[in-house]
């Protein structure tokens, strides 16, 4: 066993045992804590986990690797994640606590109608499917480099800790675990960046000092074929860089595993302050995570540009095991690397190594390296429980309690049903994770374009527009969900189809953007051509936005 393989081992065996231990202490028999932790969560405590859960695998692992290869274009996940998170911290969140429903299915339940309820469970389990795939496939990356694992072994060992702990704690369990691996998670992206902006300027602040290596990075690009790395548009055209910010912006705030986040806090108050703290958390990570990319991209450029095959530094061969790096032996030196295989580079780096490789590309030692290893497994596992949490509570309390058995399931029966949906998840999600349809970072944006189709406008019209009604809503998300899921089975390689040009260069990550679109204007159409919602629903959804001195109508003087 080697330094980096025993550090790795006492980090994630000892990170694991923590979260494990919390969940057990945390653990639960009634659906209150299962589902929302009996609304008792403190405030800072909730926007650690709300971070935690939504930073995932794809911000911890990939993020960095995508902006390092698409340079200027990769600010499209920092812009569209972020800037998704204000607009449903503002925009949504408060209202939907003031709500006061387990699940987002619940909310639209109560203001459309059963029917909704059902559709949007069913989107809720397709965007969460689709989300935790690219979760599983982080953790199997972190185990197949550091423990010897494969990418399949890698898999498996992830889907049954986070299960554990998940099945044991529901969200109260779920919640306090991931405060610890925000912890873990944080600790572990911010240590190396300081390291190495400290290696490359001197000051260990790398969100304030990247800056320095973009002019040299440049022409290290340029010196290997590729675009300047802060030139615009090189990677996307310009309609495809909005319409993906657009998508995961509306995504973001249409995500179900995030806005249930916002149920467990005691108050309204308490959800507006969760926020805030959440934001705080992300930025530290967001804004260290393109100088991690172009110190990873100006390392590999230096470092193996112009090197033999047999000449390249341990790191490589260390990862060419995974099947995550490979070299092309026939070349006399490296003279081209890409991300892409299709390309036949001499030297071909996969998007999801660059931040897990980054401690060993600039030569940290290997504590730091067993470090990063442990966040990333924390960054998958925190965010795959929460979506776990969502298929659980969407079979069991919106398909079984609601549907099947009309209202009369007992706590313990409602419990037991949603325990086996999680497991039934997590078998379909390993499966997803060991052959996944795209990078990391990639699947999780498909997950978000689904939801901008699906969930975010039946949120915002029920939230803001009383005059839309059950058959607007209902018509709205079938559209959008469809017109979303048929342009990326086009546009993609996943079972066994064939993949297809892109329609006027608008990838798969974007579409989300015009199927929410396409939701919006199916549903404001079917609700102006249909009977409005009853006087007393208009008067519940008012109750929403306005405190009742608002909504109070003075009467006359009878004098």
């Amino acid at each position: 066993m080697t330094a980096i393989q025993l550090w790795t081992l006492i980090f994630v065996v000892a990170s694991f045992a923590t979260y494990i231990g919390i969940a057990w202490r945390s653990r639960v028999k009634e659906t209150g804590g299962f589902y929302v932790a009996s609304q008792g969560v403190p405030t800072v405590a909730n926007g650690a986990a709300v971070a935690a859960d939504w930073m995932s695998a794809a911000s911890f692992i990939s993020m960095a690797g995508l902006i390092a290869f698409l340079g200027y274009d990769g600010a499209i996940y920092l812009m569209g994640w972020t800037g998704g998170y204000v607009l449903l911290a503002l925009l949504l969140a408060p209202y939907l606590r003031k709500w006061g429903k387990y699940t987002v299915p619940e909310f639209v339940g109560d203001r459309f109608s059963e029917t909704v309820r059902t559709i949007s469970a069913g989107a809720a389990i397709i965007v969460s499917f689709t989300y935790v795939v690219g979760q599983m496939r982080g953790g199997g990356i972190v185990f197949s480099r550091f423990l010897d694992l494969s990418i399949e072994g890698g898999v498996l060992v992830a889907a049954a800790i986070i299960f554990t702990y998940a099945v044991l704690g529901g969200m109260k369990g779920i919640t306090y675990t991931q405060v610890a691996q925000y912890t873990v998670l944080i600790i572990a992206y911010l240590i190396p960046a300081a390291a190495i902006a400290q290696i490359f300027t001197g000051v260990p602040i790398p969100q304030v000092t990247f800056g320095q290596v973009l002019g040299e990075l440049n022409q290290l690009s340029i010196e290997f074929g590729l675009e300047s790395y802060t030139e615009p548009f090189t990677a996307r055209p310009q309609l495809d860089v909005f319409l993906v910010v657009l998508s995961l912006m509306v995504g973001t705030a249409g995500l179900p595993h995030v806005i249930i986040r916002f149920y467990t806090t005691r108050t309204v108050r308490g959800a507006r302050y969760s926020a805030f703290w959440a934001l705080f958390f992300i930025a530290l990570l967001y804004t260290a995570a393109p100088a991690v990319g172009a110190f990873a991209k100006y390392n590999i450029l230096d470092g193996v540009g112009g090197q033999a095959p047999d000449e390249l530094p341990t790191w490589v061969e260390s990862w060419e095991g995974t099947g995550l790096i490979e070299v092309d032996e026939g070349a006399d030196t490296v003279e081209s690397i890409s991300n892409d295989p299709a390309d036949e580079p001499d030297l071909f780096v996969d998007n999801d190594i660059l931040v897990l490789a980054n401690p060993e590309i600039a030569g940290l030692p290997a504590p730091v390296v067993g470090l990063v290893a442990a966040g990333g497994m924390a960054a998958a596992m925190s965010t795959a429980a929460g979506l776990l949490l969502v298929i659980s509570s969407s079979v069991s309390h919106d398909f079984y309690f609601r549907r099947i058995k009309r209202g009369e399931a007992s706590e313990r029966e409602k419990l037991l049903v949603g325990r086996i949906a999680m497991a039934g998840a997590v078998l379909i999600s390993i499966l997803g994770g060991i052959n996944p349809p795209a990078f990391v970072a990639q699947v999780v944006a498909f997950a978000f374009g689904l939801a901008a189709a699906s969930f975010f406008p039946a949120i915002v019209m029920g939230i803001f527009w009383k005059r839309c009604n059950a058959q607007g809503a209902a018509a709205g998300m079938l559209a959008g969900l469809a017109f979303t899921i048929a342009y990326m089975l086009y546009t993609l390689e996943v079972f066994g189809l064939q993949a297809n040009p892109h329609v006027l260069g608008v990838s798969p990550e974007g579409i989300g953007a015009i199927g929410a679109l396409v939701n919006f204007v199916v549903a404001i159409i079917v609700s102006k051509r249909t009977a409005p919602p009853s006087a007393e629903l208009m008067r519940m959804v008012d109750g929403i936005r306005y405190p009742a001195e608002r909504r109070r109508t003075p009467t006359r003087s009878s004098g």
